[in-house]
């Protein structure tokens, strides 16, 4: 049974429904034949022109964020920091620059490899804790960008792990200060209780 999500579920114009549904979804890459996956824990979502944490605040398009106005269902990653890759779903129709950043997974498939990345045990949950670590673990950098999310380099899929509306917790998404009210905005969805859900810093 193919459990890849479909191209029509990334089309979807609610990104702030996405960002809470993708929560028990599992995140896939294959590199040089090894997979590595990890169940989605942590989510944010980002509303596209209206939104000022967005990189597409205003209509903003550079080369950089293009990717963010083709049709939902592509990868838009960017470093953040000049270090940390940042991996986020593309979703919505095309020319409406909606995004869902993965903030953190839960480690499942191919931990040896993610180990190896991290240059840690997967015991830790930093393995994996934040969009950086998240990605880092699962091999994502700057090449996986503007990837087709229904090819075999990088893709989701549902495998029936669910979450009741009190396991989902939401807040204030992190490190955005700088979009001033909008960084209050409780966009920020996490699974209550695990552990590889990042910290924010106090």
């Amino acid at each position: 049974m193919n459990s890849k999500l479909p191209p029509s579920y990334y089309l979807n114009q609610d990104v702030i429904f996405l960002a809470k549904d993708l929560l028990g979804k599992i995140l896939f890459t294959e590199i040089d034949g090894r997979i590595t996956a990890g169940i989605i824990v942590e989510t944010e979502a980002y509303f596209g022109v209206i939104d000022k944490a967005s990189h597409a605040y205003g209509g903003r398009r550079t080369g950089r964020t293009e990717t963010l106005y083709s049709p939902g269902g592509v990868s838009y990653v960017y470093l953040c920091y000049g270090i940390h890759h940042l991996f986020n779903v593309v979703t919505s129709v095309e020319g409406e620059p909606h995004a869902v950043l993965v903030r953190a997974i839960e480690p499942l498939i191919g931990t040896e490899t993610m180990e190896l990345r991290r240059n840690m045990p997967a015991s830790k949950a930093a393995i994996s804790s934040g969009p950086g670590s998240a990605a880092k673990a699962l091999g994502i950098d700057r090449s996986f960008n503007n990837k087709d999310l229904t090819e075999n380099e990088i893709w989701i899929e549902d495998r029936d792990i669910k979450y009741s509306p009190d396991e989902i917790i939401a807040g204030p998404r992190i490190g955005v200060d700088y979009a001033r009210e909008d960084a209050l905005l409780p966009w920020r969805f996490y699974v209550k209780g695990n552990r590889y859900v990042s910290k924010p810093r106090s």
